[in-house]
């Protein structure tokens, strides 16, 4: 008989209750068991799901208190020296939350660990640092009591869940020159094998083993690292069984060194339905194979069919007994339950399944493959029918929309001068001094700022009423900018809600739900917008605004959009056309709203790709055709306006380094980037490949409530026009300020500004 299985489940809760309870903790509200607690039961509410959803294998260990590599971290001891970690000891939970978050008081001023892209999905990771002489051993005993008390909970073959010693090793970065991933893989791999030895004496029948490395394209190096940490693990005696998970791409070119460890292999059927025949074929006589067959990644509703052939011809190749059915990856980067969006168009939510109704999906698929499709007939049969209407419905298709593509010329993606006629032209009508200050956009939405919103949808607050409050914290924003001395000027983002979100509710062919949060890092969620149809723009998004702003200051004002590959890559998207064609056509809207903001006066227009860099293929064979259209989307957006104005771009968390020709060809008059965790480092990319445009490295992390010091600014500063002339640098920080307090938001904007000031003193 096959089994159904999950990988992962969505961390947050139904109503948000872990963002809630790690904020509280955080600003004192609550204590420490209070959040232990809260994370228990949530952990046992989402164990009942699974077990009453029918599937055989549940995942543990997959709650995470801020990041699962974090967990990690935390369970190895590989915290870094500046936490003042005592090695051998537990780390306690305020280590665990410096590492994700800095810490600043009166004893301790630390940084927090950088954060990246988890692959090219949205979901951010702490990226393991190696020092040397850096000691690993047991210390933590979550992993542990994870499994203990999902038994007590009812699971009765609960699968610990941990990302696996290769991908952990790879994903980390090394901090000391002379080192290499090798010196510490075997004693990395010692602590996995005492990890596993304690699972045994538990009774765990499997560990799951989260190896998504796989999928990408690994030199000699990296497979080595994978040698040298799996011959300790099979060495071992007596252990529990190993299910390898794979996911987010075929691993057809990496699948002898995914086939010689562990007793399962998990592969992803969804984002690499080509490899289940070589997967087949060398798989052997004993090896479990897990099929993801469910979009764990989406929100589409699943083609039973298209599933059932894939189940089927695995049947025939290995038998069902050794068969797992799955979705295709955790479901962390899925909403938890479509049942609670009562207000979705019953004509498109049948075209959807959400977390709950994903496991459904797996159950289903299990009992057709094990006891014939007429057991479940009626789940098949509703299925086919809703994607059905889904292909033939009018909702979907626009032919305005279609007769505008036809058209786009190559012309569209040009401006009309080169970088260096158009910059001068900028400075001369903004007049911007040396090493011009900025921010990313957004100040911090506050609880008020979020009240206004809550009473202007209950009808609290009239239209006017709400607009009219939006008014007044635009103003003290720019006179709080200008009383500073900030160069160019933002109006703070008060009535977005999102920056995704915002602008596919004035778009056509987007759709928006109340409860489909999916994390992004720690406590943030975002709810990301489903594009069902052809998309186009209704009216204008940002103009009133922006020109409000605008109209309200004698200093540049910077109006604030997100660019198309953003749009795409931070929304579920249709999976029924190319990615490329629907970025074309938000590229189109959004080139729209570029246009109205240049005519309604505004100065410098910032259009944001933070997920230009994650929207890359994971295997590089594919770069060159993503990057050409990615690239001629973000042209598109930006060519429709005259030369001195100036068109500024974001990107964030990213390594830029492989990508660094196609960022230049976006041709941006200022591309700002973070920065500053890596403590400039990204920038020897740019040491390489000699950027062409103006750049703004963030000086200030703002994904921490630490407060920077003036020095520490101007030391970074310093650092960066050892790569950038200083005739093209920007003062920046690395992202937008919707998510910190207004204290250490005004107390860091001063010191970004006066070390700015300083710097210009010297040059």
């Amino acid at each position: 008989m096959a089994r159904s299985a999950n990988l992962g489940f969505p961390r947050f809760g139904i109503k948000r209750e872990w963002k809630k309870a790690s904020e509280s903790y955080w600003s004192g509200k609550i204590d420490a068991q209070t959040l232990i607690d809260t994370a228990d039961e949530l952990m046992q509410r989402h164990w009942a799901l699974q077990v009453d959803a029918g599937i055989d294998v549940i995942p543990v260990g997959d709650f995470a208190w801020y990041d699962h590599v974090l967990e990690v971290i935390a369970l190895l001891g590989a915290v870094p020296s500046r936490y003042g970690h005592t090695a051998g000891d537990k780390v306690g939970i305020d280590t665990y939350f410096a590492m994700a978050r800095g810490r600043q008081d009166a004893d301790t001023d630390v940084t927090a660990m950088e954060m990246t892209k988890w692959f090219d999905t949205n979901y951010h990771y702490l990226v393991p640092e190696f020092e040397k002489g850096m000691k690993f051993q047991i210390s933590s005993e979550r992993p542990f009591e994870a499994v203990e008390k999902a038994r007590k909970a009812g699971v009765k073959t609960p699968r610990p869940v941990l990302v696996g010693p290769a991908s952990f090793l790879l994903l980390g970065k090394l901090i000391d020159q002379g080192t290499q991933l090798t010196d510490f893989a075997e004693a990395v791999a010692d602590v996995y094998v005492s990890v596993l030895s304690r699972f045994q004496e538990m009774g765990v029948e499997c560990v799951q083993l989260d190896e998504p490395i796989l999928v990408l394209d690994l030199d000699e190096t990296q497979k080595k690292i994978f040698s040298i940490v799996y011959e300790k693990i099979e060495a071992m005696g007596s252990r529990p069984d190993l299910m390898i998970a794979t996911y987010f791409g075929p691993i057809a070119h990496n699948l002898d060194l995914a086939l010689s460890i562990g007793e399962g292999l998990h592969i992803d059927l969804v984002r690499g339905s080509g490899q289940l025949g070589a997967v087949l074929g060398a798989i052997g006589s004993d090896k479990t194979l897990s099929l993801g067959v469910v979009n764990g990644r989406n929100i589409w509703r699943a083609d039973l069919d298209a599933a059932m052939k894939y189940l089927k011809q695995a049947e025939v190749a290995i038998g069902a007994d050794r068969i797992q059915v799955a979705p295709s990856c955790s479901l962390l980067h899925s909403p938890i339950d479509l049942t609670l969006e009562t207000e979705l168009d019953e004509r498109i939510k049948e075209w959807f399944a959400f977390g709950v109704q994903k496991l459904d999906e797996v159950k289903a698929l299990t009992t057709a493959l094990n006891d014939g499709e007429e057991a479940v007939s009626d789940f098949f049969t509703a299925a086919r029918e809703a994607l059905q209407r889904r292909r033939t419905s009018p909702l979907v298709i626009n032919d305005d929309v279609q007769k505008r593509l036809r058209a786009v010329t190559d012309e569209m993606a040009q401006r009309i001068s080169p970088y260096k006629v158009r910059i001068a032209a900028q400075q001369k009508k903004l007049n911007l001094p040396p090493l011009p200050t900025t921010t990313i956009g957004s100040f911090p939405q506050t609880a008020d700022v979020r009240r206004l919103r809550v009473q202007l949808r209950k009808g609290e607050l009239s239209q006017e009423q709400y607009e009219a409050e939006l008014e007044k914290a635009i103003l003290e924003t720019i006179r709080l900018q200008e009383e500073m001395g900030v160069d160019v000027l933002v109006h703070g983002e008060f009535e977005r809600n999102d920056m995704v979100e915002y602008f596919g509710e004035q778009l056509e062919g987007y759709l928006f739900t109340k409860h489909g949060w999916v994390q992004s890092y720690g406590s943030r969620g975002v709810k990301p917008p489903i594009v069902f149809g052809d998309v186009y723009r209704k009216g204008p998004m940002t103009v009133r605004w922006s020109k409000f702003a605008k109209d309200n200051t004698d200093r540049p004002m910077k109006g604030m959009l997100t660019g198309p590959v953003t749009m795409l890559q931070w929304s579920f998207i249709r999976d029924d056309q190319p990615r490329k064609v629907t970025c074309e056509q938000v590229s189109l809207a959004i080139r729209d709203e570029v246009v109205d903001l240049e005519a309604a006066g505004v100065d410098v227009i910032q259009i944001d790709e933070p997920a230009i860099r994650e929207g890359l293929p994971l295997r590089k064979s594919e770069w060159p055709e993503y990057l050409d259209w990615a690239v001629r989307c973000f042209r598109i957006t930006a060519s429709g306006v005259r030369d001195e104005t100036q068109i500024h771009t974001h990107m964030c968390y990213s390594e830029f380094n492989d990508m660094m020709e196609s960022i230049a060809a976006m041709d941006a008059d200022v591309i700002s980037i973070e920065a500053s965790r890596s403590k400039m480092e990204l920038l020897d990319s740019f040491d390489d490949f000699v950027y062409p445009n103006d750049i703004g490295p963030g000086v200030w992390d703002i994904h921490s409530p630490r407060v920077p010091p003036k020095e520490e600014m101007v030391e970074l500063l310093r650092r960066a026009m050892k790569h950038v002339p200083k005739e093209r640098l920007w003062v920046n920080p690395d992202c937008g300020l919707k998510t910190r307090g207004w204290e250490e938001t005004k107390a860091s904007l001063q010191n970004m500004v006066d070390a700015a000031k300083d710097l210009r003193k010297e040059i």
